[in-house]
């Protein structure tokens, strides 16, 4: 069953806990920080931040949402070449079976929602 979550503003801004170095990269040393809230096995949420680097992403398993907090990124779309400069107040989502590329040019935090 599905639970009711509530994360006060101080732990969304606050300090995450280190995860390491983004599985995949390819470019920088961007290292992890997380903060989970996941509701049910169906839906996993949080804060994720990411020092600069870039990685490729190859047909996602899952839909994910994210508000963008803090910092920059460059996201390229594989199927159309497109590039988008995303930064604070942007929302993405990227779809199930979504390729393309991530390249964190300043601390990026965002928070997150993952359809299973």
């Amino acid at each position: 069953m599905a639970r009711f979550v509530h994360i006060p503003a101080s732990r969304i801004t606050g300090g995450l806990e280190a995860i390491g170095r983004r599985p995949g990269a390819d470019s920088g040393d961007p290292q992890l920080g997380l903060l989970r809230f996941d509701t049910d096995e169906t839906v996993r949420a949080g804060v994720w931040e990411c020092r600069p680097g870039g990685w490729p992403v190859e047909k996602r398993e899952d839909t994910e949402t994210c508000y963008i907090m803090s910092g920059r990124a460059i996201i390229t779309d594989a199927a159309t070449g497109e590039s988008f400069e995303i930064s604070a107040g942007d929302v993405i989502v990227q779809p199930k079976g979504w390729s393309g590329r991530w390249d964190v040019k300043e601390t990026i935090r965002k928070v997150y929602s993952i359809g299973m």
